[in-house]
């Protein structure tokens, strides 16, 4: 079984490519970039690995990614009730991203994924946690 991680939007993105557990591929994006804690999508990590391994997107069975939004969205939630009203400002330029992106995640890697090689929108992408 071959599966695609991604870690992406935060901080530190990368790509990795494992078959039946063992690590084929694995590269972070500041590599490609030059940019130290590169946050944006793995594109150049991801065709990396791709290439490395000699497959394509379609040839994956997976696609996995490292966190799950509602989730991630739910604790940033907790964060901000706790300390309200401190963190108001904060909060009101934090949601308006989330809603309109954030939470949104899966169509935004299939997107990515399609600029990279074709990607069957059939394919399902998975979140960890």
């Amino acid at each position: 079984m071959k599966i695609l991680g991604i870690s992406a939007f935060y901080h530190d993105s990368a790509a990795a490519l494992i078959e039946d557990e063992e690590i084929l591929a694995a590269a972070q994006e500041e590599r490609f970039t030059r940019d130290k804690q590169d946050s944006s999508f793995p594109k150049n990590a991801v065709e990396y690995c791709l290439d490395y391994s000699g497959c394509t997107l379609n040839d994956l069975d997976a696609v996995v990614f490292y966190d799950k939004p509602l989730l991630k969205f739910e604790r940033l939630l907790e964060t901000y009730y706790a300390f309200a009203p401190k963190g108001l400002r904060s909060f009101m330029s934090a949601v308006p991203v989330w809603i309109n992106e954030k939470l949104f995640l899966k169509k935004l890697i299939r997107d990515e994924l399609a600029e990279i090689d074709s990607y069957s929108s059939e394919n399902e992408i998975s979140f960890l946690l």
